[in-house]
């Protein structure tokens, strides 16, 4: 199930809605019977809904993940029970987590690997449980935490389920760390701000999947999809270009949607996205995408190899091999991990230290050229399609252009100029105009806030189910990794 569902809009969340107030009845009569505050009835039906969420695409691997749980939460235990092999008992379940995720993400790619070096070993047909790499990496950040004793252990196994399982960000982030919501699971509230501002947080998810990513999805199907022997110059950069939006509009309209959801329950997840696109270097792009993977990285890799005090070149090649395999078991992605380590590796000595004498148009086409490029790589796990593509790209082929390139352009032109736009902080210079115009009229601002909220809610709504009747092409490209 994904979120830019019908069944997912029009049953699921308003089952888990109406069920989910009723919990909070039946935990403020708790209340008022024992004087102290409750979320055993609001977290149960939150577990529930979150392991129907997830067996709904995957009723095998819901006990998978059951089990993990399990583990992690003895582990943690083991930690704070037995303090004296409390390093042992982290060893323990960092092994569990990474085998795993090994077992079920890298397995095949390593047995095809030697197979492909003449060793004949059988490849495992092994299918990869949906989010797996999210909820393992979630599960390594709450042993971590538990042991830096920067958040405390969970004494309910059924708590720790629901940081684990919660299904706003189980399927395809973001990675919430467990410090950052471990005060929330049994002691939150959520506000009618927070709802009014998780709702509408939400519904602009919505239309960026819906209206955005799914459009663009066509257009780099079109022309990177299939048989490419025939793939023009401008094909080619046509696609990917139109990858590069369909990828940044899928991605951060799912974060959208689950820091929408999680704000209406009380939950405050991070950021995960800052207009990366906005960026002036390789490494401010990093900086504004996918930032719970980065700080991940940079917390629990990074920093304990050595951060910048050592090694600061193989450290950060280690992270980006990491960051590349974590994507996924393909060589496209380690190349891609290593592509943009290597460039940002270079960049800390050659354009950061001279940055402010640099155009800042020159830094951004700089950027924008070797994203777009990287996303070429990403796309292809296919090593001969890589290829053909990059032929085509730098202008090795028969054919420059062709008149699907035209259409592609012109018969979307709209759409291309409203990604564009929605790349940009648009929101923000918006959201502050009244503002503006009307400063000490707070009460004035807030009410065509409240309205021109509201309209641009139910317009994105209206647009978003209009597209998704018979939609064929919906899912969320991140719930693979």
């Amino acid at each position: 199930m994904v979120f830019s569902d019908l069944f997912f809009l029009f049953v699921f969340l308003p089952a888990f809605i109406i069920l989910y107030r009723f919990g909070g009845w039946l935990d403020g009569r708790h209340v008022q019977d024992h004087e102290t505050p409750s979320h055993i009835w609001r977290n149960a039906i939150l577990v529930v809904f979150s392991l129907l969420f997830y067996a709904w695409g995957e009723p095998i691997y819901v006990l998978l993940m059951i089990v993990t749980v399990l583990l992690n939460y003895l582990s943690a235990l083991w930690m704070v029970s037995w303090k004296a092999t409390r390093k042992l008992a982290l060893v323990v379940g960092l092994i569990i987590n990474l085998l795993i995720l090994g077992s079920f993400k890298y397995l095949g790619f390593f047995a095809r690997t030697l197979d492909s070096l003449g060793l004949h070993i059988d490849v495992p047909e092994i299918s990869l449980p949906i989010g797996i790499s999210f909820y393992i990496f979630q599960s390594v950040s709450y042993l971590v935490d538990v042991y830096r004793a920067e958040a405390p252990a969970q004494r309910r196994y059924a708590d720790l389920l629901l940081y684990i399982s919660m299904f706003p960000q189980l399927i395809a982030g973001p990675i919430v760390r467990y410090d950052t919501i471990a005060r929330e699971i049994n002691s939150r509230h959520a506000t009618p701000d927070d709802i009014y501002d998780g709702a509408f947080r939400f519904l602009i998810g919505l239309g960026k999947k819906v209206i955005l990513a799914n459009q663009f999805s066509e257009i780099s199907d079109r022309f990177l999809a299939d048989e490419l022997g025939s793939l023009s110059t401008g094909g080619a950069w046509i696609g990917i270009l139109a990858f590069t939006f369909q990828i940044y509009f899928d991605f951060s309209g799912y974060s959208d949607m689950a820091i929408g959801i999680g704000r209406c329950l009380g939950f405050h997840f991070k950021e995960n996205f800052n207009h990366p696109y906005c960026c002036d270097t390789i490494t401010d792009f990093w900086r504004r995408w996918h930032m719970s993977l980065g700080s991940f990285f940079r917390d629990y890799v990074y920093i304990p190899l050595g951060g910048n005090r050592r090694r600061q070149w193989f450290n950060i090649l280690v992270v980006w091999f990491l960051t590349g395999m974590w994507h996924g078991a393909s060589w496209n992605f380690i190349i891609w991990g290593l592509y943009f380590g290597l460039i940002i590796m270079v960049e800390k000595f050659t354009i950061i230290p001279r940055r402010d004498k640099i155009p800042r148009p020159l830094l951004h086409l700089y950027s924008l050229l070797i994203v777009v490029l990287g996303w070429g790589i990403f796309y292809f796990d296919d090593m001969g399609a890589l290829s053909t593509f990059f032929k085509a790209i730098f202008g090795v082929s028969d054919y420059p252009t062709d008149f699907t390139v035209e259409g592609a352009i012109f018969d979307n032109f709209w759409l291309w100029i409203t990604a564009i736009l929605f790349c940009m902080p648009v929101r923000g210079w918006v959201s502050s105009v009244p503002e503006r115009l009307m400063p000490g009229h707070m009460g004035t601002v807030r009410n065509i806030t409240l309205v021109s909220r509201v309209a641009v809610a139910a317009v994105i709504l209206v647009i978003s189910v209009a597209l998704l009747i018979g939609a064929t092409n919906n899912a969320f490209l991140y719930t693979r990794f």
